[in-house]
């Protein structure tokens, strides 16, 4: 046998140990952050609300994001942190908003992390007890709901996609 034919043999061998070295990580798929961005939307505009919609995957990128026309052009970025203020802490936002809230500054690191809000309007997207993504809505003025309102749209988007991650 000579040099190569042993190192492939090897290499051939290993390939088990090295395959378990890959993670595999459950994730939505676009065509549900699709789904869930247009229910969200939808939602916010049967509501007479001009919003944003952001969607991120398990790792905190952007699968989607859509700016309503008239929507303010800041909710486009902030419907981007709410969404992964959520993903991040596995939580929605305004639980999270909360909980800094109460730790009056004591533990004020976190906040400073680029991309987090403590603003209500951001809500994970789970499949049993995996987080798959996260979902934020920006954009509902306070008089008429502000970041809760904008959470009830969330919430209407997932509920619209859950057959397609429910467990």
């Amino acid at each position: 046998m000579n040099a190569r034919t042993i190192a492939t043999l090897m290499l051939w061998a290993s390939a088990p140990a090295l395959s378990q070295g890959i993670a595999q990580e459950a994730t939505i798929s676009t065509d549900t952050a699709v789904e869930i961005a247009r229910a969200a939307l939808l939602q916010c505009r049967g509501d007479g609300q001009k919003v944003s919609v952001t969607v991120v995957d398990h790792a905190g990128r952007v699968k989607v994001s859509i700016r309503d026309d008239g929507a303010a052009p800041h909710t486009a970025e902030h419907s981007m942190r709410k969404a992964y203020t959520a993903l991040s802490y596995k939580m929605p936002s305004a639980e999270y908003g909360k909980r800094a809230q109460e730790a009056k500054g004591i533990a004020i690191g976190p906040q400073l992390l680029p991309n987090i809000t403590t603003a209500s309007g951001g809500v994970p997207i789970k499949s049993g007890n995996v987080t798959l993504g996260a979902v934020g809505v920006s954009g509902t003025p306070g008089s008429a709901g502000g970041g809760e309102h904008d959470a009830k749209c969330a919430d209407a988007g997932i509920a619209k996609a859950a057959s397609s991650f429910a467990k």
